[in-house]
């Protein structure tokens, strides 16, 4: 029996994240069908991790409450994964009062920090822990303008924090699971002690 993770999905790009941590799993030798999504908090039984993917963040964070989930993914033991909006949902502050967090990391969030769809771009970044630049995608994108003393700050753009991690949990402002780069969905799952052998 491989580990199983999550992918929350209630809104988003939820079928990209169960593909890319199929992959990355299958990378380090687990069984990559151990993905499922997470509709009701009885789908968070027996998960190791969670995604919270990309989308419209006042929309998640409307349905995470009308599904009965805000407190069963506070007392989530696993780690989390969030992605653009996941990021958002993940922070101690965000500046739109539409938007419950869950305060998993001491970080403030900008909501689509540089403006509307149009505006998104790619771009080279330097991560810490990666041995040479990630291409990523933001779209629509938040950045961090704030993390805490106990917040590692993984990735910096000029316009602010866009990758962090905390124990288990790791928040992206850009969307690994766009591209067929799995080298941050790896960096998670050794995170939460999910390895290739040897």
């Amino acid at each position: 029996m491989g580990v199983r993770l999550g992918v929350l999905a209630l809104q988003g790009d939820v079928s990209e994240h169960i593909r890319g941590f199929r992959a990355a799993l299958g990378q380090v030798g687990e069984e990559g069908d151990l993905v499922i999504p997470v509709r009701h908090p009885d789908d968070l039984t027996g998960l190791s991790a969670l995604a919270i993917p990309g989308g419209e963040s006042t929309t998640i964070s409307r349905l995470i409450q009308k599904n009965g989930l805000y407190e069963p993914l506070l007392q989530f033991k696993g780690g989390i994964f969030g992605t653009c909006a996941g990021m958002v949902l993940m922070a101690s502050r965000v500046d739109d009062p539409r938007v419950r967090t869950l305060g998993l990391l001491d970080i403030t969030v900008k909501r689509n920090a540089f403006g509307r769809q149009k505006e998104s771009f790619e771009a080279d970044i330097s991560v810490t822990g990666l041995d040479s630049p990630y291409h990523a995608y933001f779209i629509r994108a938040p950045v961090a303008t704030r993390a805490g003393d106990r917040v590692e700050v993984l990735a910096r753009i000029d316009a602010g924090i866009v990758a962090v991690r905390k124990g288990p949990h790791m928040a992206l402002a850009f969307h690994p699971e766009l591209g067929t780069d799995l080298r941050l969905q790896r960096m998670f799952l050794e995170r939460i002690g999910i390895q290739k052998p040897g």
